[in-house]
């Protein structure tokens, strides 16, 4: 009798961390179904919301201890969704989209760097997959597709409030998508802040940090979170060209 139960135990899942996987996934679904009726900034900023709640199923996974195999590759699949399809839809539909206008040949290479994307994003999470375990936590190897999401639709959400049609800077939503695919799939090194521990004593100029930062986002949502987001996104082959020139110079010396 207490073998049966423990079997079906076992075959369970746990609830908790699987709810904010799905909420994630039913925003990044939505992110889809808004952009392919024109509701440009609803996409981003639900895209953004399952950045949040992708960040968030983790930490509760680990604070309650309900982690597992199902929950890890459930959340690859959302993830998939939200930060590798749904972006780069958003991106076809509010900009590449325009390019067949111009010529047929241009109209392939939007879909393809639409695709290119997703193909990055899908890449980016099996190789994350299969060296989570023997990688150093401290650091991502490529950009994170959550991060390249928000740089994505970040341009989206900024050009859209500022009355910018997607057409009319499809010569810079092209590189931008191709450009954030491939640092995806490279092997620059990014910050995870993994290291960060929320439950240890911290300076009072942080919890000021923290004000400032609500502050700025309170002002103008899209363009911070954009210009935020960009930066991390240049911050990996930023660091990547110092190595090598202080690696050069220390050969040199």
């Amino acid at each position: 009798m207490e073998d049966e139960t423990q079997t079906k135990k076992r075959r369970g899942i746990y609830l908790l961390p699987n709810l904010f996987t799905t909420a994630g996934f039913f925003f990044g679904f939505y992110a889809i179904v808004a952009a392919t009726n024109d509701k440009f900034e609803q996409a981003a900023v639900a895209v953004f919301i399952a950045m949040i709640l992708d960040g968030l199923d983790g930490r509760v996974a680990r604070m309650t201890n309900t982690q597992s195999e199902f929950g890890a590759e459930y959340d690859s699949l959302a993830d998939l969704a939200s930060f590798g399809l749904a972006p780069a839809l958003v991106m076809y539909e509010w900009s590449l989209s325009s390019m067949r206008d111009v010529s047929w040949q241009l109209g392939k290479l939007g879909w393809l760097a639409a695709f290119i994307y997703a193909v990055a994003a899908a890449l980016r999470l099996a190789r994350f997959n299969t060296k989570a375990s023997s990688t150093d936590k401290r650091y991502f190897q490529g950009l994170p597709s959550p991060s390249a999401a928000a740089v994505v639709v970040g341009m989206v959400w900024v050009c859209f409030d500022a009355g910018i049609e997607g057409a009319a800077v499809a010569h810079l939503a092209w590189p931008l998508t191709v450009i954030t695919g491939a640092l995806m799939v490279s092997k620059v090194s990014y910050y995870s802040f993994k290291d960060i521990d929320f439950q240890n004593r911290v300076p009072f100029f942080v919890i000021l940090v923290v004000v400032l930062i609500f502050v700025f986002l309170a002002i103008d949502p899209p363009v911070v979170l954009f210009s935020g987001f960009f930066l991390y996104a240049l911050s990996g082959p930023v660091i990547a060209i110092i190595r090598r020139f202080r690696k050069r110079s220390q050969r040199a010396e």
